[in-house]
């Protein structure tokens, strides 16, 4: 008996062969041709915007970006350098960076603490509050542009990067605090317990078990902020006067000197390059919080 045991025949896995898996492969072919062409389709104006900023513009008066496939010698760094000694340009980069940066900060640390309040502190109203900051996710942001313009000219707001970012924290808070909230609430509850016996406050806690467990939740946040705001140009345009983000400056030069490709298409591309690196620096975060929480 044990000598039939030892020599049982081990029947194959029928997925595990050469023409399961063949067809398979063949199975996935159409979806997989079907992502390569919207991905193409999704690349190719980022791509001919790069080679539009490197081409000089009497190859572009004739034809193309696409020529550069053929002459590749066309190509030139000629407008990047001539841009970067643009004042203009500098001043506006760094102006979209303070409004970008800074109120991305504002809006995670204070969306952190108001989520973390939310989900595990007691307090009168709790529900209520939360559910004002559910309504205020609805309000459309054109519909307080006129009544802040009056109170931003009162506060001596207007026509400062500190007053658009202002904008930016007030509007971004209720997604911040409903996003963060949904997140802390899902953390296990046991940990804070332990904490607590152990006899750390609620600084502690959120310092060194909220923040470090909700990266992911909060990476994402910040993501989505930073990329509102940088491509922001509504806001901008009301509330900036003489200051003037990446955006504004653009559609002035559009505006001022009508067909200057060799400024538009360049600048353009270096107001698009700079979110794009943010998102590919933190997008295992950005993944991470998207997919929190779908698992139990």
């Amino acid at each position: 008996m044990a000598a039939a045991a030892a020599t049982a025949v081990v029947v194959p896995d029928p997925r595990d062969t050469v023409a399961a898996k063949v067809l398979r492969a063949v199975a996935k072919t159409p979806l997989n041709l079907l992502l390569v062409v919207l991905g193409a389709l999704w690349i190719v104006p980022t791509v001919g915007l790069f080679l539009t900023s490197i081409l000089p513009v009497s190859a572009l008066a004739s034809k193309g970006w696409w020529q550069f496939f053929s002459k590749p010698s066309l190509a030139t760094w000629s407008n990047y350098d001539a841009l970067f000694h643009n004042s203009g340009l500098v001043s506006a980069l760094e102006t979209t960076a303070y409004i970008s940066v800074g109120n991305t900060v504002l809006v995670v640390v204070l969306g952190a603490m108001a989520g973390y309040a939310f989900a595990w502190l007691d307090f009168p109203g709790r529900d209520w509050a939360f559910i004002g900051v559910i309504a205020l996710l609805v309000v459309p942001l054109q519909m307080a542009l006129i009544p802040m313009f009056r109170l931003y000219d009162k506060l001596h707001l207007y026509g400062t990067w500190e007053g658009i970012a202002l904008f930016h924290v007030a509007f971004g808070l209720p997604f911040a605090v409903f996003l963060l909230r949904n997140f802390f609430v899902g953390l296990p509850k046991d940990i804070l317990e332990s904490a607590r016996i152990d006899g750390a406050s609620e600084i502690v806690i959120f310092v060194r078990l909220i923040l470090p467990l909700g990266l992911p939740a909060i990476a994402s946040l910040a993501i989505f902020q930073f990329l509102w705001t940088w491509n922001d140009l509504l806001v901008a345009l009301t509330f900036g006067g003489n200051v003037q983000p990446i955006t504004v400056w653009i559609a002035g030069q559009l505006r001022d000197f009508g067909t200057s490709i060799d400024i538009i298409a360049p600048a353009s591309f270096i107001s698009l390059i700079v979110p794009l690196c943010v998102f590919f620096a933190f997008q295992r975060y950005f993944v991470q919080g998207l997919l929190a929480g779908s698992v139990k």
